[in-house]
């Protein structure tokens, strides 16, 4: 009579205790398809990231950089793209001291047969620049920029 009573849940009244929760193998259930949801939202989320943040098809990196005076900043772009034969654009900048951009241009890096290449280009600042960078680049070149076809 012991081992049965062990066994067997408590039956409490819903009246005095409020309704019993789910059962266990209800929460268990609960559990797994939470867990699955986590995981397939993960993976949809990963494959966003990869096709918006993966591999680029140009990449532009700081060759070097000259202060030339207080207002002029030269900056060297190397640039690496999938296709040599596309133009791209990059957009370079100069920066003050306290990490304030102070001036920005875009630079039109023409089709070339190289898969790398290295282009210069001027930048005019507002106030005093100590640095100068590239913020980015991309294939996506604006019609300004090449002019009518």
């Amino acid at each position: 009579m012991q081992n049965e009573m062990i066994d067997r849940p408590l039956d409490r009244p819903p009246e005095r205790y409020g309704s019993q929760g789910p059962s266990r193998r209800k929460r268990r259930l609960i559990v797994i398809a939470a867990t699955v949801l986590v995981v397939a939202l993960g993976v949809a989320i990963a494959a966003v990231a990869f096709t918006r943040l993966g591999s680029a098809d140009v990449k532009g990196e700081l060759g070097g950089y000259r202060v030339v005076d207080p207002g002029t900043v030269e900056v060297t772009v190397s640039v690496t793209r999938d296709d040599p034969s596309a133009p791209v654009v990059c957009i370079v900048r100069a920066r003050s001291y306290d990490g304030d951009e102070v001036g920005r241009r875009e630079l039109l890096v023409a089709p070339s047969p190289a898969k790398t290449v290295q282009v210069k280009t001027v930048v005019k600042t507002s106030a005093p620049a100590v640095v100068g960078d590239v913020y980015g680049c991309g294939s996506d070149v604006p019609e300004y920029l090449v002019g009518p076809s």
